[in-house]
């Protein structure tokens, strides 16, 4: 898989964080082909990334046949990762997991999944960030940053400055190699501006994947980020 100037890299995992795309079964429904071919779209407009996520998972064996297909259909050309559950991630062969504050700690994770995969973990709050230093984690998404209605987030946006605060304290604590993506609310309109406060990338659902065509939406959002990027002199 190519290395973008942009990806940075902690041993032998790479991120790429420009366009994060999260296949969100409650977005996205739960037929395990559209969420192939919505992931393959997606990626063939200039995805960096993909996540198959889920929040409540009623049948475990459903969603790892739909992160298999998500999987085959993207055929190796950017990583797929599972929100939340190490065990599927495991069981699909998926390159990694993305951890929420309450899950399965990053270290249990990391002893699980093992030194290759990718593991990638929200932050919320300045305090979190400065946990990032004892972590074995390879990205942070930061967020919510503004309103979404893709999730029943009890705690306020943090907007772009309370984002580019987090970023400045996750940067501290464990260096400008760790990327770090943008979470919530995020689609072409603002992308740019979330990027200028400090985003390597952006982390997004509806913007994505909310309407068809998906591989054009990919290309605008692409271009947005890459141009903002270019502008603030990070690629």
């Amino acid at each position: 898989m190519p290395v973008s100037a942009n990806a940075a890299s902690t041993g032998d995992r790479t991120v790429d964080l420009r366009l994060y795309g999260l296949l969100d079964v409650g977005v996205c429904g739960g037929d395990g082909d559209r969420l192939a071919r919505l992931g393959a779209e997606a990626v063939a407009g200039g995805c960096t990334l993909l996540q198959y996520r889920e929040k409540d998972i009623p049948d475990a064996r459903a969603a790892l046949a739909r992160i298999r297909a998500i999987r085959e259909a993207v055929g190796g050309r950017v990583p797929v990762l599972v929100n939340d559950r190490v065990d599927l991630a495991l069981a699909a062969g998926a390159e990694g997991v993305h951890l929420g504050q309450s899950d399965l700690h990053p270290t249990e994770a990391r002893r699980l999944l093992g030194p290759g995969a990718i593991i990638g973990l929200t932050v919320k709050t300045a305090n979190q960030a400065d946990e990032l230093y004892r972590l074995p984690v390879d990205y942070a998404c930061i967020g919510g940053v503004f309103a979404t209605t893709s999730k029943d987030n009890p705690d306020p946006p943090v907007g772009l400055d309370g984002f580019a605060s987090i970023a400045f304290r996750a940067r501290l604590a464990r260096g400008a190699g760790l990327p770090l993506g943008a979470i919530a609310g995020i689609g072409l309109d603002n992308a740019a501006a979330v990027v200028a406060a400090g985003a390597d990338g952006v982390a997004v659902i509806t913007a994505l994947f909310g309407a068809e065509p998906v591989r054009q939406r990919a290309r605008d959002l692409r271009a947005r980020i890459d141009a903002a990027l270019a502008e603030r002199g990070a690629r």
